[in-house]
């Protein structure tokens, strides 16, 4: 009797335990995969439109590698829909701004962006960094990698730094491919600015190569295509490349699409909001209807954008993944 009893709670264990691969196994998603995805459909949409469309994913660097890694192969299909990654913290800033970025995950992060960049596509370093002697630092450093880059002096991305003065690698030049590009501004958030002829007084008073900026100044209104072209001048005469912002990892409750009833009645790809970011909500990235409010339809994010003449868009919350991983 009692090996007739061992004999069937192991049964019941097995079937369990096979119970539970199945549920496992029918329920894995790839995160990763379903974010290169989404950034591949996104960047298929955006070049059947202007084939000189840039794709900058920003951060989730691990998306490269096939296996996330660096000892991973190449992701060939993801690194060929992008033009180039665009990177935080990389020098200064990871830990805290002003902050030298510690050694093992400075490593890190270069490893797989040489990766992109051995692919042929450019990166974008943003440092956070205030102090004068640091910000050069962060601009030798990545000069150094082979990068181009950004020294901001506030995380907020609301000014144009006075230091250095001439900006770094200041040109004359005409910059018509990003693989052009020595320099670049990140001015996201125009609240220090009383209006867009102001916004596009102080830009233009630059000779910075590529701008990233917001398709919306902070009234809600969108730049026009006229004022994206003015943003494409210089101060010395040469020409610029201007790239939209758009977060594709969380909705964000300012934004033109965001339905007041979502507060109460949240639809199935809405999910918990960030902490950090009051009004940011993280999204399932991968649902069909999130999708179609970012790209593939006239009335879509992404059209806007290219409607208005950016000749790309940077792509933020791409590590979007960590958090479902998690």
């Amino acid at each position: 009797m009692k090996n007739n009893m061992i004999l069937l709670i192991s049964f019941f264990s097995v079937l369990l335990s096979c119970q539970k691969d199945d549920i496992s196994y029918s329920d894995a998603r790839d995160y990763k995969e379903e974010m290169r995805k989404f950034v591949i459909g996104i960047s298929q949409y955006a070049k059947s439109k202007n084939p000189a469309f840039n794709i900058i994913p920003q951060n989730g660097i691990e998306l490269v590698s096939s296996n996330g890694d660096a000892s991973g192969n190449p992701h060939i299909s993801y690194l060929n829909a992008i033009d180039a990654n665009g990177q935080e913290d990389l020098f200064f800033g990871y830990d805290e701004d002003n902050v030298a970025t510690d050694n093992k995950h400075n490593s890190y992060l270069r490893e797989l962006l040489n990766i992109s960049k051995k692919a042929g596509n450019v990166i974008l370093v943003t440092d956070y960094c205030s102090d004068p002697s640091k910000m050069e630092n962060s601009y030798l450093q990545n000069r150094n990698s082979g990068y181009v880059s950004f020294a901001a002096n506030e995380r907020e991305l609301n000014n144009i730094p006075a230091f250095p003065n001439p900006i770094y690698q200041e040109n004359a030049n005409t910059v018509t491919e990003i693989s052009q590009a020595k320099n670049f501004l990140y001015l996201i958030n125009p609240s220090k600015f009383n209006s867009k002829s102001e916004f596009i007084k102080a830009v233009t008073s630059k000779n910075y190569d590529l701008l990233i900026m917001d398709l919306f100044f902070t009234d809600g209104m969108a730049f026009s295509k006229t004022e994206i072209n003015q943003l494409k001048n210089k101060a010395n005469g040469g020409k610029r490349l201007v790239i939209s912002y758009m977060s594709i990892g969380e909705a964000e409750n300012y934004r033109y699409y965001w339905k007041e009833n979502w507060s109460s009645t949240r639809p199935e790809w809405l999910d918990a909001e960030n902490p950090n970011w009051k009004g940011n909500f993280k999204v399932k990235y991968w649902n069909a209807d999130w999708q179609n409010i970012i790209y593939g339809n006239d009335n879509s994010y992404l059209k806007k954008i290219i409607d208005a003449n950016f000749d790309g868009v940077y792509l933020d919350i791409i590590d979007a993944f960590e958090f479902y991983e998690n």
